[in-house]
């Protein structure tokens, strides 16, 4: 693949609001874009690009309010203006993919579409989990090709009638060196020596399974203290709840030190109901930190062996795991030895971006 093999070709990334995984992942794409040759546009929620700073790679970016609402008028007219000319849109997540589906028939467009799904949807019943089921569908139906984060990402999408379906891995940014010692973070966070210390990181969400933790955490007064680094809707639920119940837990909120809070970890734990390739247990693994996380969606294929797994929403069996890895330092160094092994096994960033241009060029076929 030479370095010029989107040259003069124009891609447009689109997504919705993002404050983890899937902006840090488009952040990621575009240095090997523009090498490429390709001129790049991002099309998102302004607030976007002030976190992920797309615009400071080179990239084009336009703001596009994509909402809530599945299929807002509004936004699907900002995005067909702001992808009119492009080559290939690349859509990341449904909502950003059925804004962009909609914006390429109003547009008339002919550029393939690819569909990359960073999540699933969350299990429920009723009239709107029904009407999500279909928009979901339909979005995936309209894709030149779907890009799964995981093995069961994909096999949905194939039960949807996708045409085209690859597992594509998402990579987490490598995080930097630790800049603080164990024993300064631990006493910034104010852990008492000898207390283990357990550490969360992801956004405050019902899928996260925090609920869970603080269940298991309930058992751990005089155990490991447990800090979460993270914001989102459900902090005052779970403020509120820790308060109330005098658990052993802080809120730390969004954090830029996670580097630093997971070489002080004695655990790392993701209690979440469902994850693709969570960037969580990648950084966990890589810093060879022991993780206990929950078998669900693309956690088992990502982690292999390397980590400690429990049914989710079982919070005895979260415990049971906790207890047993911080109990017993063999097996603890067994589980960070294996994590730094099979971390060494996955792409990184450059090589997920250099599979991505070379399925562009596959799409696009010979320059004009």
């Amino acid at each position: 693949m030479s370095a010029a093999d989107l040259q003069g070709r124009r891609v447009a990334q689109v997504l919705a609001t993002s404050t983890g995984g899937v902006g840090t992942h488009v952040r990621s794409l575009l240095p090997t874009l523009l090498r490429a040759g390709a001129a790049t546009r991002v099309c998102g929620p302004a607030a976007t690009d002030e976190l992920f700073g797309f615009s400071t790679t080179g990239a084009d970016f336009r703001p596009v309010q994509i909402s809530a609402v599945p299929g807002d008028p509004r936004a699907v007219a900002a995005l067909a203006r702001a992808t009119a000319g492009a080559d290939l849109v690349h859509a990341h997540g449904l909502r950003a993919g059925l804004v962009a589906a909609l914006a390429r028939r109003v547009g008339s467009g002919a550029a393939p579409l690819v569909l990359t799904l960073h999540n699933a949807l969350q299990p429920g019943g009723g009239p709107r989990q029904a009407l999500l089921g279909r928009v979901e569908a339909a979005t995936i139906r309209s894709a030149d090709l779907v890009l799964a984060a995981s093995g069961d990402l994909a096999e949905n999408a194939w039960r949807a009638g996708a045409r085209d379906v690859r597992v594509a891995p998402v990579s987490a940014p490598p995080l930097p060196p630790a800049a603080r010692s164990r024993a300064d973070v631990r006493a910034d966070l104010g852990v008492p020596e000898g207390r283990p210390l357990v550490v969360a990181v992801g956004r405050l969400h019902p899928q996260k399974g925090y609920g869970t933790l603080l269940d298991a955490a309930a058992g751990w007064s005089s155990g490991p203290s447990v800090v979460i680094a993270g914001d989102g809707p459900q902090r005052a639920e779970l403020a509120a709840r820790i308060a109330a119940e005098q658990l052993p837990v802080q809120l730390l909120g969004r954090r830029t030190d996670i580097a630093d809070l997971l070489a002080a970890a004695d655990v790392c734990v993701l209690p979440s109901g469902w994850e693709a390739r969570s960037l969580t247990a990648q950084e966990a693994l890589r810093s060879g930190t022991p993780l206990v996380a929950t078998r669900v969606g693309g956690i088992p294929e990502l982690v292999g062996d390397a980590a400690e797994l429990v049914p989710p929403g079982d919070a005895a069996a979260l415990s049971a795991a906790v207890q047993a890895v911080l109990a017993d330092p063999e097996r603890a160094g067994r589980l960070a030895a294996a994590g730094v092994a099979r971390a060494a096994t996955w792409p990184d960033e450059a090589a997920t971006a250099r599979s991505l241009v070379a399925v562009y060029r596959e799409l696009l076929g010979p320059a004009a």
